[in-house]
């Protein structure tokens, strides 16, 4: 699939997809709260007829338009690179936000509901099914606008989850959305990261007892991380290279890129940097969305 149009300005059309079993109906609920026209099931070549009869009511009734889309419909993939740029010359700002989760979790959920994988109709086995899902949508979650991976959280975690990075999303004033995971070496890698910093050289926090029991999000924790060496000279050049990557990434045509930044315990040292980091960028215009995975586990 080629990358989604450039956003326009005016009312969001958002293409919910993503793999089945992964929170797509979760995520529809949340947009249809947040007052927008939501549809499950909606065929991608209608999204743009859609939308014209809709457009109407658009601020007065509705937010936007949400569309729950997935193989389901035959060609989806073609059909929804097509609908993109349909919905931006009607004055609607696209956005694909795709859900995903681990295979082992999908497995269970699927226990769980003892709901049939809409390709097992294909003859294929479940985890066949999950696998061929995966490939044919391989080129979908590339050029997404946002993408969630739903394996660690509960219904109410991706709630507002999915709340929190809209709201930040749909603020954007450049086309590259950066998101940043902060995370805990102990309790795994982020598998969505298409970078990753370990911080673990930098003084540990967790050994200063008036800081232990603190976070990141503590004033007295950024300073000990940032403001002492080699914390201070680590971030100037971290700076220098995001904002390089930063460019080269949108002048090649992303829309997103995902960023892990890891400590220990994913409690102290990434939490103050990625912190930092953000509030950096914010005067350059770039969309960062924070996610501290692993803050309370610590």
């Amino acid at each position: 699939m080629e990358s989604p149009p450039e956003k326009k300005s005016g009312p969001a059309a958002v293409i919910i997809t993503g793999l089945s079993g992964s929170g797509k109906s979760t995520a529809l609920s949340v947009f249809e709260d947040l007052s927008f026209f939501a549809v499950d099931g909606l065929p991608a070549r209608f999204a743009a007829s859609m939308a014209d009869m809709i457009a109407g009511e658009i601020p007065g009734k509705y937010a936007g338009i949400a569309l729950g889309m997935d193989l389901r419909q035959s060609g989806f993939a073609d059909e929804c690179s097509a609908a993109l740029p349909e919905l931006a010359n009607r004055g609607f700002a696209p956005y694909v936000i795709f859900f995903e989760a681990g295979s082992e979790v999908l497995l269970k959920r699927y226990a769980t509901t003892r709901r049939p994988h809409p390709l097992e109709k294909e003859g294929l086995g479940l985890e066949q099914a999950m696998d061929m899902e995966r490939r044919r949508l391989r080129h979908l979650r590339k050029s997404a606008d946002m993408v969630v991976d739903t394996s660690d959280y509960s219904i109410h975690d991706l709630r507002r989850v999915i709340l929190n990075k809209w709201m930040m999303l749909s603020r954007q004033t450049r086309k590259l959305k950066i998101h940043i995971i902060t995370f805990g070496f102990k309790y795994g890698i982020p598998s969505e990261a298409d970078m990753l910093f370990d911080l673990r050289f930098l003084p540990n926090p967790y050994f200063v007892s008036e800081l232990k029991s603190l976070s990141g999000l503590d004033a007295a924790v950024a300073d000990f991380v940032l403001k002492n060496e080699p914390g201070r000279e680590f971030f100037e050049k971290l700076k220098d290279f995001m904002r390089f990557i930063l460019e080269q990434f949108e002048n090649e045509g992303r829309y997103r890129l995902t960023t892990a930044i890891g400590c220990t315990g994913g409690r102290h040292r990434s939490v103050a940097v990625a912190e930092a980091l953000a509030a950096a960028f914010k005067a350059e215009e770039y969309t960062f969305t924070l996610e501290h995975r692993h803050l309370d586990l610590g």
